[in-house]
C-alpha cells in the first residue's frame, strides 16, 4: 500500500514540478503502469509451477490488460497464479476506469486537495465539457462500476458455485466480471475457451 501511495505522489510531485501537457501526462501514466504491470508479472510467484514468463510475455499481457483488448500468448487460467491473476484484473481495472479516473479516486481516498490542473487533466481524460462537477462525475463512474461490477460477479459466484467450489466461484465471479465490465476479454478457464462453455447459459 505504501508502495503504491509513493507510485502515485511521486506522479503528482513530478507533474507538479515539469509543465507536461495533458496528453502527456496521461500516456506517461499509462506507460509507468504497464512497466509496474510487467515488472510484477515477471516476478517467480506469479507463474504456475513449470512455466517461464519472458520479458516479452509480461509486457505483452501487461499492455493487453491496460489498453483492455483481451489479446493473450499464454493461457491466463493456466499460465498465471492466483496473485498474477489479480494483477492483470487491477491492471484491467485501471485501464477500463482510465489512469487518471483511478489516480483522482486515490487522490481522493488520501484526502489530497484536487487542484486547477488535475481537474482540467480530468476534463479532457473523461471529454467533459466544463470544470463544473468533474470530481463529482469520478466519483460516481467509481462507485458505479464498483456496483455493477459486484452485482456480476455474485450473479456469476452463484451460478458457478454449482459447478466448482465456493472460493473458486467467488474469484472466478469477480475476474470475469471485471474483465467483461471493462470489455477486456481475459478468462480463467483454460485452454483458451473462454465462456464459450456457457454459450447458451442464461445467467452466464
Amino acid at each position: 500500500m505504501d508502495n503504491i501511495k509513493e507510485f502515485f505522489s511521486g506522479i503528482w510531485k513530478r507533474n507538479q514540478r515539469i509543465q507536461l501537457t495533458s496528453p502527456q501526462v496521461m500516456l506517461l501514466g499509462f506507460a509507468l503502469i504497464i512497466l509496474a504491470g510487467t515488472i510484477l508479472l515477471l516476478l517467480p510467484q506469479m507463474t504456475s509451477q513449470g512455466r517461464h514468463t519472458s520479458f516479452l510475455t509480461a509486457l505483452f499481457t501487461a499492455t493487453s490488460a491496460v489498453c483492455v483488448t483481451g489479446l493473450v500468448v499464454v493461457d491466463t487460467g493456466t499460465h498465471w497464479t492466483l496473485p498474477g491473476q489479480v494483477v492483470i484484473m487491477l491492471l484491467v481495472q485501471i485501464g477500463g476506469l482510465g489512469f487518471m479516473t483511478m489516480a483522482m479516486v486515490f487522490f481522493m481516498v488520501l484526502g489530497k486537495k484536487i487542484g486547477l490542473k488535475n481537474r482540467l487533466l480530468m476534463q479532457e481524460s473523461l471529454n467533459h465539457i466544463s470544470l463544473q462537477g468533474v470530481v463529482k462525475l469520478v466519483k460516481n463512474i467509481f462507485i458505479f462500476s464498483i456496483v455493477i461490477e459486484l452485482l456480476a460477479a455474485s450473479i456469476l459466484a452463484v451460478r458457478w458455485h454449482s459447478d466448482m467450489s465456493l472460493a473458486k466461484a467467488l474469484w472466478f465471479g469477480l475476474f470475469h466480471a471485471v474483465t467483461a465490465f471493462n470489455n477486456a476479454g481475459f478468462d480463467l478457464f483454460g485452454g483458451f475457451k473462454s465462456l464459450t462453455g456457457y454459450v447458451r447459459d442464461p445467467a452466464v
